[in-house]
């Protein structure tokens, strides 16, 4: 949109995320005991919604870097324009934060639905007293993650 707004042309072929999440998760609750949050990331993206998560049960989550699910044509774009990827609304997605040893299953559900094909174990939660957020960069260091402070994009509702 930002893009567009500004008459930049990419040769890239990006597609709205916006969905309705209902049926995934209707069959998600099936592992209702599993579950510990589900989230929309829609303002603030992934990285605002985690950190809220982790301070709202004052825990650490870790993520990693590696396993982030970003299309190669968001990354680029986000990298011209100078935005962060963790920090775009994700409008058609859901974080979910299960227990440890549910987690493959509950992602074998999530890609069962044309809605989570794309769904990936991302992180853990690696404390129980902390309230931070941090990421496994691809190259092995750690480095923390913050919520969106600010708008990083012009609200379009």
């Amino acid at each position: 949109m930002l893009a567009a707004r500004d008459g930049l042309e990419f040769v890239a072929d990006i597609q709205s995320d916006t969905a309705a999440l209902y049926g995934l998760v209707a069959e998600l609750l099936t592992e209702g005991e599993y579950l510990h949050v589900l989230r929309d990331p829609t303002r603030g993206g992934v990285a605002t919604t985690l950190k809220e998560i982790a301070l709202q049960s004052n825990v650490t989550i870790r993520l990693q870097e590696a396993a982030l699910p970003v299309k190669s044509q968001v990354s680029g774009v986000c990298s011209i324009l100078g935005l962060d990827p963790l920090h775009i609304a994700n409008e058609g997605k859901l974080v979910a934060v299960v227990a440890a040893d549910a987690a493959e299953r509950v992602l074998a559900i999530m890609r069962r639905h044309p809605l989570g094909l794309d769904a990936a174990v991302i992180g853990e939660v690696v404390d129980a007293s902390a309230g931070k957020m941090v990421m496994e960069t691809v190259v092995g260091g750690i480095r923390g993650v913050y919520m969106l402070t600010g708008e990083q994009l012009p609200r379009i509702c």
